[in-house]
């Protein structure tokens, strides 16, 4: 057979295979199977007060059931860009999923603002809000240019089940770490430290803990792009 023929066969084989694991491995799909009964045992360790075990069984859900699955393909508003989808976002993308009435850490802002300025050429910067336009155009001017604003409002999307699953899933904030095929590298909760807590010491705590999922992300997506197809 012809090597360069065999060469674009081999090429359309691991597209469509990318596909396939895309459709049958979706963020939505591993929630419904397993949230229930994490959230049970989540929920017994926070009325015991045993926040280390809730926040345990939050990352065993994480390690073993949703890294690894696709975030669902679903219809957002930008406030700045003609974005429609998750899917016309093509590089590797740090997510904040949020509400206009959460309280941030007083260093979680200008951390990812200054993140999205550093990264912007390889990273897509996203924050995420569940809440009505005019609540989140108030919420949206403290983020920078680097750094894309959508929303969802839920009144309006109200028999979309995946909405239905990302929103009421895993709460917010909650930060995903996303490759540029949509898969999941990484999920967090978002940073949560003491009041009392100088502004460096939140910016710093904030930053640190961010740079890190992003140097995981981009080791990651390095990998992908370097992988050899199927030994050749």
């Amino acid at each position: 057979m012809n090597r360069a023929l065999l060469y674009v066969l081999i090429i359309l084989c691991s597209h469509f295979i990318a596909a396939s694991q895309t459709r049958n491995n979706l963020f939505s799909e591993a929630i419904a199977t397993h949230l229930t009964k994490y959230n049970k045992k989540i929920n017994k360790a926070y009325e015991a007060k045993d926040y280390e075990r809730a926040e345990f069984m939050f990352d065993s859900l994480v390690k073993h059931h949703l890294r690894g699955t696709y975030l669902d393909n679903f219809k957002v508003d930008c406030l700045a860009k003609s974005i429609d989808c998750f899917d016309d976002y093509k590089k590797p993308m740090f997510l904040v999923t949020y509400a206009s009435w959460c309280v941030p850490t007083e260093g979680e802002i200008p951390a990812i603002n200054e993140l999205a300025k550093k990264y912007k050429k390889d990273i897509d910067f996203v924050v995420l809000f569940w809440d009505k336009k005019t609540n989140v155009r108030k919420s949206s001017k403290k983020y920078n240019k680097h750094v894309d604003i959508l929303y969802v409002d839920e009144l309006e999307n109200s028999n979309d089940n995946i909405v239905k699953k990302m929103k009421h899933s895993l709460g917010f904030p909650t930060s995903f770490y996303l490759g540029s095929d949509k898969k999941i590298i990484d999920i967090k909760r978002t940073v949560f430290h003491p009041l009392h807590i100088s502004y460096s010491e939140s910016y710093n705590l904030n930053y640190n803990t961010i740079s890190q999922g992003l140097s995981l992300l981009l080791s990651e997506e390095a990998k992908k792009q370097d992988q050899p197809l199927y030994g050749y």
